[in-house]
């Protein structure tokens, strides 16, 4: 999808195209197949364990493609080379897997020390009918476990978190009793897909804490058995994301009547920030005072310290173009701090993770609707990386925010490179992220770490 920037969505003419979900050969996509998806959300609980049942090179690509993709990070005691998997081979073609992947189930717990199981079926199992679901169940009493059916050709990483919810819903989770007024589950944060999970989770932790609201970010955090069991008792589940966790969302409403607000994407920046706190005081009990201070405070804090990057900011980068090539949570957080706060122009925003064709008109309105400056950039749906490559040339953006795959032509495009999206090979992530007050800063930060040099 193409959108030039003084066009409306409504006009499809020639320069309206969609080529991102037509059936072709794709150079290097922004993320991974389903069971991808379900091995992130099980390698991202704090120990978790995944149990493939798939053939060896399925295991094996999770390691460089998910994890050191994912910003260089490893993937704990039971991901990577160390995941359990049946390694399904030719005879299990012909003859079925179940009997390997009842006695590997069964190993696996008894010598792991891990808390929550995942059995993730790829897709051979998927193809030959192994009855996967029934293997598992004689494992319930023995373990935390469920059993997410995900064959690489059902889609992306982004449908693979889809179904790991559903599973533990279907499978696991329990109706509560009673909701705890304070309590939210945060959603639309994938593991390792999102580059700067880990640090994004725990800043949204902390940034609620400080009103006095629990969030449950499941992922991450220790006590892993007791944050999932937690999940029907919260009073609402927040989705920050255009589009990514509201399926998830929409099954925990049905199945435990918590309702959802979603947001287009993490808050950056004061601006972002206090909209969301006040967004979130309208459905919870957030005493008022103790809001109005922490947006008082907090807004002070930025503004000041964002001073400090004044002089550069003027006279090297004033009014500047910049590029976007990311997820659509990252584009239109980093897009909306940079146009807002910054008063930098953006030029050209590439999507790259292909949301649904239904989320698609809103997630172009939450880039276009700034109400700081009316300047409208061209906005592009594209996983193609070839022909992301070439859409970047001969454009006026100075500094482009993107992936690491990016980086290696910066120099043909003559542009400050920062890496803030999937794959990040070229830079370690464990806590960095651009989440509340302090988020905006820490772009800027990012940014300059390449740019600023002697006079």
């Amino acid at each position: 999808m193409f959108i030039k920037g003084d066009e409306k969505l409504s006009e499809k003419s020639e320069n309206y195209i969609d080529e991102s979900s037509s059936p072709r050969i794709v150079e290097a996509p922004r993320y991974g197949c389903t069971l991808s998806g379900a091995y992130e959300a099980a390698v991202g609980l704090n120990e978790g364990v995944p149990i493939l049942h798939s053939g060896s090179g399925c295991g094996m690509s999770q390691l460089f493609g998910a994890n050191y993709g994912g910003a260089q990070n490893a993937p704990g005691d039971y991901g990577g080379s160390s995941t359990p998997c049946s390694c399904l081979v030719e005879e299990h073609v012909i003859f079925g897997g179940e009997d390997k992947l009842r006695k590997l189930i069964d190993s696996t717990i008894k010598i792991s020390t891990g808390e929550f199981f995942t059995v993730i079926s790829g897709c051979v199992p998927s193809l030959i009918g192994d009855d996967v679901d029934a293997i598992v169940n004689e494992f319930r009493d023995k373990a935390p476990i469920i059993h997410v059916n995900a064959p690489g050709f059902k889609g992306n990483s982004f449908e693979g978190y889809e179904l790991f919810f559903e599973a533990l819903v279907d499978q696991y989770l329990k109706p509560s009793n009673k909701k705890e007024k304070k309590l939210i589950n945060i959603l639309g944060i994938v593991p390792f897909q999102h580059i700067f999970w880990k640090g994004e989770l725990r800043a949204i932790k902390e940034l609620l804490e400080k009103v006095d609201i629990e969030a449950n970010v499941i992922f991450g955090e220790f006590d892993t058995v007791e944050k999932i069991q937690k999940i029907p008792s919260a009073a609402y589940n927040i989705v920050l994301s255009p589009w990514i966790g509201h399926r998830a969302a929409r099954k925990l409403e049905k199945e435990f009547d918590t309702p959802y607000i979603s947001f287009p994407g993490i808050p950056t920046g004061p601006i972002q920030t206090t909209k969301f706190l006040r967004k979130l005081a309208e459905i919870l009990p957030i005493n008022k005072k103790k809001l109005e201070d922490l947006i008082k405070e907090g807004e002070r804090r930025a503004y000041r310290t964002i001073e400090y990057a004044g002089d550069i900011l003027q006279f090297d980068v004033p009014n500047v173009y910049f590029g976007v090539v990311a997820d659509s949570n990252t584009a239109l957080s980093i897009t909306r701090y940079l146009t807002d706060e910054v008063g930098q122009l953006p030029d050209i925003v590439i999507i790259t993770d292909n949301p649904p064709e239904e989320y698609r008109e809103g997630i172009i309105n939450a880039i276009t609707s700034s109400e700081e400056i009316q300047f409208t950039p061209d906005i592009i749906f594209e996983i193609d990386s070839f022909k992301i490559s070439q859409l970047l040339k001969d454009r006026p953006f100075l500094n482009l925010y993107a992936s690491s795959l990016e980086s290696v032509i910066k120099g043909e495009l003559e542009t400050t490179h920062v890496t803030v999206s999937f794959p990040s090979y070229n830079r370690l992530v464990l806590g960095d992220n651009y989440v509340g007050y302090d988020g905006g800063l820490n772009l800027i930060q990012d940014l300059f770490y390449d740019k600023a040099g002697p006079l």
